[in-house]
């Protein structure tokens, strides 16, 4: 206290409390374990760092050699199949984001109050979204043959479990002052899903659409080097006829496509949020 009887607070100087012995023992436990995991797979893997680097310059002359100058006069011949490849992302998001939508909401608590019926979907829907897409086209060309249908049903079942998955989160996360209002009037289950839920929703599933309609535009310019249709199909027959120069063009044009379609998601997904 002053003399004068105004009372002065005391300046308390913060301490930074050092980290304890057992939590700088667990950080360089976890540092260790992972450094020895890397280490190990190196090992197992025979992988040489030195002549990976050494390799490189070796690579950038072959490709500047083989590869370069591009020759886009193949690009008119391809057109159909750059099409093909589009469409094959466009239909199969488009079926699959339907589908899980339908997913997700037998997934989210939130709208599926059943637990042995959520459960058997989650386990189903796992198996669908952890087989990669190659796998896929493998397993359905043993059943269907080589064509389109492959790589269309391919893109619908590994974006089938991960739509589903990610629009149950959404979904779940939904909350706001219109569905406890429709709580407090007595509304159905039902009511509360179509008037409550789904409208709060609808930006969530238009973006989580749109991002993997993203993914599904890169995977389709792959699946035809497995025999699934589009313009993989192409670049892989060029590869294996060495004209490499009329590959790098059909390269060009698709990862091109991939970016202004990047391009264009992103600024609709800005716009929506």
């Amino acid at each position: 206290m002053h003399k004068s009887g105004i009372l002065i607070n005391p300046v308390v100087k913060k301490s930074h409390t050092p980290l304890s012995t057992e939590s700088k023992i667990k950080k360089v436990s976890a540092f260790l374990v992972t450094l020895l995991i890397v280490i190990v797979s190196f090992l197992y893997l025979d992988i040489n760092l030195y002549d990976t680097a050494v390799a490189f310059p070796a690579f950038g002359i072959f490709f500047i050699e083989r590869f370069m100058p591009p020759n886009f006069s193949a690009i008119p011949a391809a057109i159909n199949l750059i099409i093909q490849t589009l469409y094959f992302a466009v239909v199969g998001t488009g079926i699959a984001s339907v589908l899980a939508l339908f997913g997700g909401l037998l997934l989210s608590e939130k709208t599926n109050s059943i637990t042995w019926l959520r459960i058997a979907f989650r386990a189903f829907l796992s198996i669908l979204r952890n087989i990669p897409i190659l796998v896929w086209v493998t397993l359905l060309i043993f059943i269907f043959g080589i064509g389109s249908m492959v790589g269309l049903l391919a893109i619908i079942f590994a974006t089938l479990g991960f739509l589903s998955r990610s629009y149950a989160e959404s979904l779940s996360e939904v909350a706001g002052d219109k569905i406890e209002a429709l709580h407090a009037v007595g509304a159905t289950k039902t009511q509360i899903i179509c008037h409550g839920i789904l409208p709060e929703f609808v930006p969530a599933w238009i973006n989580w659409t749109l991002f993997t309609f993203e993914i599904n535009l890169r995977a389709s310019a792959i699946l035809g080097m497995v025999g699934a249709g589009g313009i993989g199909l192409m670049i892989s027959t060029h590869l294996r006829l060495f004209r490499y120069h009329s590959a790098l063009a059909l390269i060009i044009v698709i990862a091109s496509l991939i970016l202004v379609t990047e391009f264009i998601t992103n600024r609709l997904r800005g716009r929506i949020q």
